[in-house]
């Protein structure tokens, strides 16, 4: 915390007003918004200013030792400054002084969990991009799944505490409790689902094409006019259950073949705009730190979260798409964020 600024003259002026007033150090504390302590040493030592902070020097490197430090820096991403300063055997040095250097040419960050994109990816994902830019999105159904855990992400539990409280402790469980998997898909302004998985099924080629006969095509698309039907289209990942010779032949027998169904460039979670929608409901239902204690009851959470994701908010996300694909351009098919 930074040192406060000493008296101005008015507030002097008003000190001496108010002592000859008959007021108290304390009450002119609180007519000043100051600190009584800073009014109390005036009033001892009118002519005693608050002291000055003195900076102790800083031992300075040399310009060749600077450069070494920042090619390792570059070549040790994540490393702490202790092992970057000895990978360039410069010794001696604080952590406070390491840091001071290190913070004129890098940032303290967390590794990013995404897949890496190689030159084979980023061609496919413009490849991609430049396929489907003029394509009208309110037709395509954006699918994904989700697994929501009892206890939420790791250190998602953030936020302000009071003064004299106590943070909450949280439960202790392996593997978040459990989870429970859900499938969703979002189309121009409209939710599909959410959808649940049923607990201890694992999602091969068999049991994924089970579950959309189940959920998506008896529970929505039947309902649908044979004119949409014509004009969707059905977008999903590259996850083996989705992408096997098995999935594609039982969902062209179903009349979603060809250019029907879409198709999607590895490594690419920034471009469903339905991973977003994820990101909504996972704020919602953990926020302030909630866990949950039975599978049932962090279902319930996920479904009375995406009832209150309105129209405006999917439009807003399937909206997106022009934007993405020109991004995923103008970046030669890297990374574009969510």
């Amino acid at each position: 915390m930074g040192q406060k600024k000493d008296l101005t003259g008015s507030e002097k002026s008003k000190i001496v007003r108010y002592l000859a007033e008959g007021c108290s150090s304390l009450k002119i504390a609180k007519l000043l918004k100051r600190d009584h302590r800073t009014i109390k040493r005036f009033i001892q030592n009118s002519q005693q200013g608050r002291k000055k902070r003195v900076e102790k020097p800083r031992r300075k490197i040399t310009a060749h030792e600077l450069r070494k430090v920042k090619r390792a820096a570059a070549k040790m991403p994540l490393a702490t400054s202790l092992a970057i300063f000895q990978s360039c055997n410069i010794t001696g040095l604080p952590k406070s002084t390491r840091c001071a250097i290190l913070r004129d040419m890098a940032k303290v960050r967390k590794a990013e969990r995404r897949p890496p994109l190689n030159k084979t990816h980023k061609l496919k994902r413009q490849d991609w991009a430049k396929k489907y830019l003029k394509t009208d999105f309110s037709k395509v159904l954006w699918t994904a799944e989700m697994r929501v855990s009892l206890d939420g992400p790791d250190g998602w539990a953030r936020g302000w505490i009071g003064k004299g409280q106590r943070a909450p402790v949280p439960l202790r469980r392996q593997q978040g409790g459990g989870g429970v998997l859900v499938w969703a898909g979002i189309i121009k302004d409209e939710l599909v689902g959410p959808f649940r998985v049923e607990d201890g099924v694992k999602l091969n080629s068999q049991s994924y094409c089970q579950f959309l006969e189940d959920t998506f095509f008896k529970q929505w698309y039947r309902k649908k006019s044979a004119s949409f039907k014509k004009n969707m289209i059905f977008m999903q990942d590259n996850a083996p259950s989705h992408a096997s010779k098995y999935s594609t032949a039982w969902l062209a027998r179903k009349g979603i073949k060809e250019e029907k169904l879409m198709t999607w460039p590895p490594c690419s979670p920034d471009l469903n705009p339905i991973e977003n929608l994820w990101s909504i409901i996972k704020c919602e239902i953990y926020k302030e730190g909630k866990q949950y204690t039975s599978l049932n009851s962090v279902w319930e959470a996920v479904v009375a979260a995406a009832r209150n994701v309105d129209g405006e908010q999917i439009k807003t996300l399937t909206g997106s798409m022009d934007g993405r694909l020109l991004s995923v351009l103008a970046k030669k098919g890297g990374y574009i964020g969510r």
